[in-house]
């Protein structure tokens, strides 16, 4: 969009962006307020956060950081994940994220209805086994058996992991803390 057709976009004047209107008679910057940042937004379909990514010195590439990616229905191979559930091995895709800092964060694409209706086909989930997990976390676990799972955290004991499934479809389960290879806290997720 040129400048001024972000403006009309956003019901604003279309001069709003002009060069001339930048600075006030005496010199000062103008900044627009939070009402026109909003309609800015809501015009471009862009969120805050991403909006905020791409102010910095690179035009918005400077927190940018690529992140291993597979979909659900791989993440069950063997191979992928060390004992700790950090991603290894061969088979991951890229992903291309900004402001993700947690090392051995990787994304998982959902592909499928088993995780409905709350996570759907085409979502992404943000997962990392860095990031300490707490009640009511959702979680990506990995079971001695191979299976990986994407549940609730409903209680953790020192004999006991209690999760919730997010399909009403299928059956909460509790495992003992043995029967688990890892647990990664899901950190972000795109719908």
């Amino acid at each position: 969009m040129s400048p001024s057709g972000l403006a009309r976009a956003a019901g604003l004047d279309a001069t709003t962006f002009n060069k001339s209107k930048r600075k006030s008679p005496e010199g000062k910057l103008r900044w627009p307020n939070t009402d026109s940042l909003a309609r800015i937004l809501e015009a471009t379909g862009e969120s805050l956060n991403g909006f905020v990514s791409l102010i910095g010195p690179s035009g918005g590439n400077a927190d940018r950081r690529t992140l291993p990616m597979l979909t659900y229905s791989e993440a069950s191979k063997s191979g992928l994940f060390d004992e700790t559930g950090f991603p290894t091995g061969r088979g991951w895709d890229e992903f291309e994220l900004p402001t993700v800092s947690e090392t051995g964060a990787y994304v998982l694409k959902i592909s499928g209805s088993a995780l409905e209706p709350t996570y759907r086909s085409g979502d992404l989930l943000i997962v990392s086994p860095a990031v300490p997990i707490r009640k009511s976390d959702r979680v990506v676990i990995k079971t001695r058996k191979g299976d990986v799972l994407v549940r609730e955290l409903v209680r953790r004991s020192a004999k006991r992991i209690e999760l919730r499934s997010l399909n009403s479809a299928r059956e909460d389960r509790a495992y003992a803390p043995d029967e688990l290879r890892w647990l990664a806290r899901i950190i972000w997720v795109s719908q």
